[in-house]
């Protein structure tokens, strides 16, 4: 979901800085009507304007390509600031960056009423949800990319930190961005000492410096936006449809939303589609029939995957392979009865593994319950083994064990199996 989260805003950083490059008026809507507006507008391509953000272009793949280490980025913004300003590009109708205001902004209390902080509210949680996803996904994706861990807590720590104190000062929402964290990576960035240094020429430039961005031209700064489309994850997406698909369409989904919505109502898209992923495959767990392993004694695995696997005569023993809860108990139940009748000759007892269960709720409770009962009224006795004390606990205080009975109740399939085998001989 990430991936596809990452990948589309890639797609609608790069479609909403296209315009600039091509010295043309930006479309409206999302992303996909955007770029079909620019299709529609290629006759008033601004040709002087996509000549310098193509040379930017150029310098920044050059540089990337032949001379990693030099920093590609600076480079361009430094070329593009003289050269521009030796050959006074906004007189040939090249948009520039214009005059930029000097100086620190006032620190003071936001003068905000109970009326605006309701009104405020629904519109932050949104903010809050995307900045901290971009955040995390943009975080994510280069420390994927150097072989480094990241702490989410920390993450959303440092973002409250800032937004706090941008909020005395009237700023922006403040977040971590792909595009700049791509220009960041771009200009030679490697470790937490960039940002200190970002900040400490940051100052520098707005107390002393904003001039000398007078003369920019903007399709230089979209060039280097640009620098983002490494974060296209085509060859990832190749893998996830090749590897497992279902993941693959979840990330799509997500994309998709990003694209044809807008960033906040792709995100919803992708974790509605997550969760529901989720119980699509909690609800369908996996239940195996239990052979035992030649030439390991005690140790049992799926016949179902290793058919040379030896199945105990007049026993059934199943494992389920994912945690019992409320939402696959009638699957489980109905796959129990199901191999206890494709038996033949019928089982004369059924072992359940439950190792997966660290908990138990109410329902699986009761659905066992009502197991137990059935079977042994079809003449098919019912114990369960690889129980864990939290499960006994609640086995106990819902009147399963009542039912099971303490006897039939096991520390292994192994225990059961032997247990089980003496008492069909006696």
């Amino acid at each position: 979901m990430i991936e596809g989260f990452v990948f589309g805003l890639a797609i609608f950083v790069t479609v909403s800085q296209l315009p600039k490059l091509l010295g043309i008026e930006k479309g409206e809507g999302d992303t996909i009507r955007q770029f079909f507006s620019l299709l529609s507008r290629l006759d008033d391509v601004h040709w002087t304007t996509f000549a310098v953000g193509g040379s930017a272009l150029l310098l920044l793949f050059g540089v990337e390509r032949f001379a990693p280490r030099l920093p590609g980025g600076l480079l361009a913004l430094v070329l593009g600031i003289g050269v521009s300003a030796a050959l006074d590009l906004s007189q040939h109708g090249v948009a520039v960056v214009g005059k930029v205001p000097a100086g620190l902004p006032p620190v003071g209390v936001p003068d905000l009423s109970a009326g605006d902080a309701v009104a405020l509210t629904g519109v932050a949680a949104g903010m809050l949800l995307v900045i901290f996803s971009e955040s995390l996904g943009a975080a994510q994706t280069f420390a994927t990319k150097y072989g480094y861990e990241i702490d989410p807590n920390q993450e959303m720590i440092a973002l409250g930190t800032a937004n706090i104190g941008s909020g005395f000062i009237g700023g922006l929402a403040a977040g971590g961005s792909l595009s700049q964290s791509a220009v960041n990576e771009g200009a030679g960035a490697r470790s937490e000492l960039s940002p200190i240094v970002a900040a400490a020429l940051a100052l520098v430039t707005v107390l002393f410096l904003t001039q000398l961005f007078k003369t920019l031209p903007e399709a230089v700064l979209a060039a280097l936006i640009f620098a983002i489309s490494h974060l296209y994850k085509v060859s990832e997406f190749r893998r996830y449809y090749r590897v497992r698909q279902p993941e693959f369409w979840l990330g799509l989904a997500t994309l998709l939303g990003v694209i044809t919505w807008d960033v906040l109502p792709g995100l919803v898209i992708g974790v509605v589609s997550m969760l529901l992923l989720v119980v699509y495959y909690a609800s369908r767990p996996h239940l195996g029939v239990l052979g035992s392993v030649p030439g390991t004694p005690g140790a049992y695995g799926d016949v179902g995957r290793h058919p040379d696997y030896e199945r105990t005569p007049g026993l059934l023993a199943l494992r389920l392979e994912a945690p019992l809860f409320y939402a696959n108990t009638t699957p489980v139940r109905d796959r129990v009865k199901s191999l206890v009748g494709a038996s033949d000759p019928p089982p004369k007892a059924v072992i359940l593994d439950l190792g997966a269960n660290g908990q138990l709720d109410i329902t699986s409770a009761e659905m066992l319950d009502d197991l137990v009962k059935v079977l042994r009224s079809a003449g098919v006795d019912l114990v369960m083994a690889e129980l864990r004390a939290p499960v006994l606990e609640m086995a106990d205080r819902t009147g399963l064990l009542d039912t099971l009975g303490d006897d039939h109740v096991f520390h292994t399939v192994d225990e059961a199996i032997h247990a089980l085998g003496t008492s069909e001989q006696q």
